[in-house]
Formats: C-alpha cells, structure tokens, sequence
C-alpha cells in the first residue's frame, strides 16, 4: 500500500517499488509506473494501485477418486500480474486519494478464480484415477494438470495474471482409509522386522554357542594347566621338604656338638665352683670356729667378773636392807611407843572418838543410812545417860 501524504490540499503519494500505480484524471493518464512518487488533489485523481511482485495462493479442497474415495488435496500457486494494465482495467484496483486503501478486493477475487480453475483441473484427473494409483503418483499427475490447465485457461491472460509456478505438497486421503492402506506394508514391515530378529536371534545363538564353546575349551586348558601346576607345587613342596630336613639335620649335629661342648664346659666351670666353694668353707669354717672359741673364752671371762660383781652387789643389798630394816623397826617401835604414851594420858571419851574414827576407816563405804526415831532416841538416852 503506498504512502500518502497531506499538505494545503494536495496529497502526495510515495509507492513502493512493488506497487504499479497508475494515476488518471479525467480520461488522461498522468502518472503510470511502479515505485513512483507525485503530487496530486483528491477530488480530481483516480488512482489504482497494482501489486507486480509474486505472490502464493495456498489452497487446500477434497476431490473424490476414481473408486469413489475422498483424497484431500494442498497445493500452492505462485503468480504475479504481468500486465498492470489488464489487471487494472478488468479488476478493481482503484484506492482512496485520502487513504490508499483499495476500494475493493482485486487480490481475493484473483484468489478465487485460480483457486476454482485449479481445483477444476484437479479433480478432473483424480475423478479417472484409482486411489492406490493416485497415492503413488497422484502428486505428479495433478501438478502436471493444474499446470496445465492454468496454461491453458484464457482468462488468466484476459486479466493480466501469469502463472509462476505450481507445487501439490500432499494428497491424503481420510485417516481410515490412511489407516487402512498402512496395514498391509506395517504387516509386511513387521514381518520384515520378525524376521530380521530371528535371524539375529540365530546369530546370537550361534554366537553364543561358540563363545560357550571357547569358554569350555579355555576352562579345560586351564583345568589341565592348573593339573601341571599342582604337580609342580608338590614336587616343589617335597623338594623344599628334603632341602629343610637335610638342613634341620646340619642344624641339629651342630646344635648337639654345642651343647655337648657346653655341657664340658659348665661341667668343669662347676667343679672349679664346687673346689673353690669347698675351700672357702673350709676357711669360713676354721674362722668361725677360732671366732666360737674366743667368743667363748670372752663370754666366760665376762662371767666370771658378773658373777663377783652379782655377789659383791648382792652383798651390799643385803647390808643396806638390814640397815634399813632396823632403822624401820627402831622408828616404828618409838611411834608404838609414842602412840601408847598419847592413849594413855588420853580420856575415855576421846579413847572412843578415835576408835570410832579407825573403826570409820576401816569400814566398806556406805551411801546412806536410815535412821529410825527409836534408835535416835535410845541413842540420845545413853549419851545423856553417860554424861550424868
């Protein structure tokens, strides 16, 4: 769509390289070209703008087969308008002066006509066509035709169209039927398939047996290598064992030869022991016996001077005790007498008072003593009694 501008009542215009545009006023052309750019009053302008670049017309439509099957058909028409003058004069491209807007729908009346002239052809050569066959070169055949059929169809040129190019993407039919033809060549691949996975099986199997073969083979090279080796560890072992004992024989000869040449030797270290043992005790023995008869000569001499001094002392003991003994004599003979004295001068009264108190004394200790009104009284009478 071109540009259009707006200055003091004018309108300018700016088209693209793509746009033909054709400017009339009146019966006259002013302008006619693509990519132009002019000024221009909307009251007294026609312009129509025609797109030159090419254009794709997808379309998709059902068709029926030749065995009455329902194929559903998308294909794309490439055109372009090839003369602008044509096209303009027999479609309405004409746009508003104020807006650039087409006035009508040249580009969808284009879209029908090459849609129904190629849905014409295509259904002319599907209606003479078997679905299997259409299936396999269905695309082709109908390209072919719609291809031709737009070649061919007057129209086109009578309107400034040409053809570019056509290309049919796909001829499916319902997704039953689609199922249904699936079946026989999915069996077949699926059969393909089983058996390819037999055949691997075999190999496998095949495979396998040999590789379990190899391995019975190595087991029994192994068993019959592991045969050799015991062999050889018991003859080893029994070698060992004859070396050891052969040495453990060297071993205890020389271990004997020692011990018998120690035992030589301790025996005579013992006996060299045992003789400087019996001289040793022979001299301890002589030693203590001078030392037994000196002690002895010693103890009896210190004997002898203990028992003088035991009879010299003894002696002055005696002396001293019977010193003494007539020394106590004589003092308590001269208390006797002096106690007798004092008792005699002494009254009777006084006489009883200090037996009393000797009596007092002498007597076990007494805690309490009960003392009845009888007794105190009849001891009250006799000392009353006394005194008179």
């Amino acid at each position: 769509m071109a540009d259009i501008t707006r200055r003091l009542g004018w309108r300018h215009l700016r088209g693209a390289p793509t746009a033909h545009v054709r400017h009339h006023r009146g019966d006259k052309l002013l302008h006619d070209g693509p990519g132009l750019s002019f000024w221009y009053r909307a009251l007294t302008a026609a312009i129509s703008e025609i797109p030159v670049d090419d254009r794709e017309l997808a379309m998709t439509f059902h068709a029926r087969t030749a065995d009455f099957q329902d194929v559903a058909v998308q294909a794309t028409v490439t055109y372009r308008v090839g003369d602008p003058a044509v096209a303009a004069a027999r479609l309405d491209f004409s746009v508003d002066p104020d807006t650039g807007v087409w006035r009508g729908t040249p580009l969808e009346q284009l879209g029908t006509l090459l849609t129904e002239t190629a849905q014409q052809h295509a259904l002319d050569a599907l209606a003479r066509t078997p679905l299997a066959e259409t299936l396999v070169d269905g695309v082709a055949v109908v390209r072919e035709r719609i291809a031709a059929g737009l070649a061919a169809e007057p129209r086109l040129p009578a309107t400034g169209i040409e053809v570019v190019a056509v290309r049919v993407m796909a001829l499916r039919p319902e997704p039953e039927v689609e199922r249904a033809l699936r079946t026989p060549a999915r069996e077949q691949i699926q059969q393909e398939a089983d058996r390819a996975t037999y055949e691997r099986r075999a190999v496998a199997v095949e495979r396998e047996r040999a590789i379990a073969e190899n391995e019975l083979a190595s087991q029994i090279e192994l068993a019959r290598r592991e045969e050799q080796l015991v062999e050889q560890r018991g003859t080893n072992a029994r070698r060992e064992a004859e070396e050891h004992a052969a040495a453990d024989a060297v071993r205890a000869q020389a271990e004997a030869a020692r011990t018998v040449k120690l035992a030589e030797a301790e025996a005579a270290k013992s006996l060299r022991l045992a003789e400087a043992e019996a001289a040793r005790s022979v001299q301890l023995a002589d030693a203590e016996a001078a030392r037994t008869v000196r002690l002895a000569e010693a103890e009896a001499a210190r004997s002898a001077k203990l028992g003088e001094a035991e009879a010299a002392r003894a002696v002055t003991l005696a002396r001293a005790e019977a010193a003494g003994a007539r020394e106590l004599g004589e003092a308590r003979a001269a208390a006797q007498a002096a106690w007798l004295r004092v008792h005699g001068e002494a009254d009777v009264a006084t006489l009883h008072a200090l037996t009393g108190a000797r009596l007092a004394e002498n007597l076990p200790r007494i805690d309490s003593v009960t003392v009845s009104p009888d007794v105190l009284t009849g001891l009250l009478a006799k000392l009353g009694g006394e005194r008179e």
